[in-house]
Order: C-alpha cells, then sequence, then structure tokens
C-alpha cells in the first residue's frame, strides 16, 4: 500500500514534469495530491501497527489456551489413571 502510494506520487510529480510548463494552480494541485497521499500512507501504517499488536495479543492468548488445555490433558489422564488401578 505505501508502495503504491509512493509510486503513484512519483508518477503525479514526473507526469507534471513532463507536461512542460505549469502554472502556479497546476502545482498547487499536485502539491495537494501528494499530501493526500502522504496522509493515506500515514493511515494504511497506523492500520499495520494496530494490526501487528492485535496479532500478537492472539498469539499470546492461543499460547495460554494450548498451556491450559495441555494441563487439563494431564489432569485427567492422572484421573483415569487413578480410578482404573482402584
Amino acid at each position: 500500500m505505501i508502495k503504491k502510494a509512493a509510486k503513484l506520487s512519483i508518477l503525479a510529480l514526473c507526469g507534471g514534469l513532463a507536461v512542460g510548463c505549469a502554472s502556479t494552480g497546476d502545482i498547487s494541485g499536485l502539491q495537494s495530491q501528494i499530501d493526500a497521499l502522504k496522509a493515506e500512507t500515514s493511515g494504511a501504517t497506523s492500520t499495520a501497527e494496530q494490526a501487528a499488536v492485535s496479532a500478537a495479543n492472539a498469539e499470546r492468548a492461543a499460547a495460554s489456551a494450548e498451556a491450559t488445555a495441555n494441563e487439563t490433558s494431564a489432569k485427567l489422564d492422572r484421573m483415569f489413571k487413578k480410578s482404573m488401578s482402584k
């Protein structure tokens, strides 16, 4: 997403330079497009960071659930063996 936005901004800048003499209005239009792309990439970065935090939290929760399941399984095995020995 970030690379795409950077490529689009470079493409827009090159397109503006290829046209030749640009008026002040053209330059300000390009600048507003660049600013919009910067804001979009900033939002995408923030979203990616939030997703990474959520993934880390989910991984910790899964590890905790696995440990609990393993403990429960071991307890059930001990209870079964104890009941079979009587």
